[in-house]
């Protein structure tokens, strides 16, 4: 599943080729086509991504919502001519620039302000958001007994951090993933949420994860990461810092990874 990082940077990209149109609408797999209908000549005025969630304000009103869950992925070719879709399209979006094509998403549906606000009542801060409520976070974590390693994939906490980002910023704070939440002070907590915004930041910036600092590596500013080397713990055999072999522990219903030297219990 895409982690926030990904949403945002595909508001981003996507509301270059889409804000300000009347764009045409359509579903070439069907599931979509009351709605597309609906929405076919509309100007999108906002695109907006909140955690792992993405909304489409259009200028009548509705509010579009995309979950792209685990399979769900978006296919752009830029350019005025539309190309034949591929696999089984939920929503196209046409611009005169572009066209973007969804495909398997989890949520492709419309709505209003109000449905909006309830998907938004079910998530908590989103690291990746200025505005984000550093003392909500701080005590959702603080408050729950379970494992921080779980606490962080849980949206309803803060949203937007996914499997890759948990393991790593618990590994650059020194955080085991088994200590509970209760039991985290509050400068751990802090480096924990500066770790995560960090990390989700560089990730917009790159389009990619990296959660390595360049300076471990002696490598230069301008220098591409080698296979392995963009990570500290997931997904590696070894830590990157200090060899010792990568443990695993089930939480949340994923395997987290983390160094058993570098992150004592």
């Amino acid at each position: 599943m895409p982690e926030g990082h990904t949403v945002h940077r595909i508001a981003q990209d996507h509301g270059r080729l889409l804000l300000g149109h009347a764009l045409r609408v359509s579903s070439p797999q069907g599931r979509f086509s009351d709605e597309a209908k609906h929405l076919n000549g509309c100007v999108l005025t906002k695109l907006e991504a909140v955690g792992k969630h993405l909304f489409y304000v259009w200028d009548n009103g509705d509010i579009g919502h995309v979950h792209l869950g685990l399979f769900g992925k978006f296919r752009v070719a830029k350019g005025p001519e539309a190309p034949d879709p591929v696999g089984l399209v939920r929503m196209r979006l046409q611009s005169p620039v572009a066209t973007i094509d969804l495909a398997g998403p989890t949520d492709c549906t419309i709505g209003t302000a109000a449905d909006r606000a309830r998907i938004l009542a079910r998530l908590g801060p989103d690291p990746l958001d200025p505005k984000a409520r550093v003392d909500v976070a701080v005590g959702g974590i603080q408050r729950s007994k379970q494992a921080i390693g779980a606490i962080l994939l849980d949206q309803k906490v803060l949203c937007g951090v996914g499997n890759v980002y948990r393991a790593e910023a618990l590994f650059v704070t020194g955080i085991h993933p088994s200590r509970p939440g209760s039991a985290l002070c509050d400068d751990e907590v802090h480096a924990l949420w500066a770790a995560v915004v960090g990390m989700l930041r560089q990730g917009v910036k790159d389009n990619r994860i990296i959660t390595v600092d360049r300076s471990e590596l002696d490598m230069p500013r301008s220098g591409r990461f080698r296979r392995g080397e963009a990570t500290y713990v997931y997904h590696r055999d070894r830590c990157l810092r200090c060899g010792t072999p990568i443990q695993t522990v089930e939480l949340g219903g994923r395997p987290c990874y983390f160094c058993p030297t570098c992150q004592p219990r």
